[in-house]
């Protein structure tokens, strides 16, 4: 049994195929998103920019819930341009959201996971590991997220699982609100979410003592990727 998981991001994208995943598996669900979502799912708003939101809302589902039993942190944003075309505001809110709220939601948790069998997967991104042009925010965060997982799972081993993913495009509604020029092309291979949600459940479906490290779930033809 998967028990409780709380899923950051969980109103879209990967974050609501993680939720509905795990409910499939006989999960219980915790959304924190900054908007309700559709579904029927347990769930509280912060916006993860803000540490005292993050922290306030893990608090909450977790003493709802009578405890955690894992932490996917799935929620992301991103703000395409050079360094000197983004605005500073909008660039640190992409660092703010992506490796500061994650941080801030995963220490909030750790109270909460059992010792022994908790479980936390993180979310980075191909370009996590291979940077591009016109995303300096993304790729700084992403990198980031990329380290404190590592970190993370040195100091937390034989105590609290913890799993790196690193997934490359998929279809959701990421790219909806971006420039022409940043949206992938009319042939590009992207994942469907369901299937890299599929990918976060088997990892935190390992029995006690076995952990995927580090997962990459991307297209066959990802251009990110390798």
């Amino acid at each position: 049994m998967l028990g409780n998981v709380l899923i950051t991001g969980g109103a879209s994208g990967l974050g609501r195929a993680t939720a509905a995943a795990v409910a499939k598996q006989g999960g219980r669900p915790l959304v924190v998103d900054l908007r309700a979502p559709a579904d029927e799912v347990d769930h509280a708003l912060a916006d993860l920019a803000d540490r005292e939101q993050a922290e306030r809302a893990v608090t909450e589902l977790a003493e709802r819930a009578g405890g955690l039993d894992a932490v996917v942190t799935a929620a992301g944003i991103d703000a395409c341009g050079t360094l000197s075309d983004v605005p500073a505001d909008r660039w640190e809110r992409v660092v703010a959201v992506n490796l500061l709220g994650t941080a801030s939601v995963i220490r909030a948790a750790l109270p909460y996971l059992p010792e022994g069998r908790g479980r936390i997967v993180t979310c980075a991104s191909t370009l996590g590991v291979r940077a591009v042009s016109d995303a300096t925010a993304y790729c700084a965060s992403k990198f980031g997220v990329v380290g404190l997982t590592r970190a993370l799972a040195a100091e937390l081993a034989g105590r609290i699982g913890v799993t790196l993913l690193i997934p490359g495009g998929m279809r959701t509604a990421f790219f909806d609100d971006r420039e022409p020029q940043y949206k992938p092309g009319p042939d590009a291979r992207l994942n469907q979410p369901e299937d890299v949600a599929a990918a976060v459940v088997f990892a935190l479906s390992q029995p006690p003592g076995c952990e995927l490290r580090e997962l990459v779930v991307c297209s066959s033809t990802e251009t990110s990727w390798p």
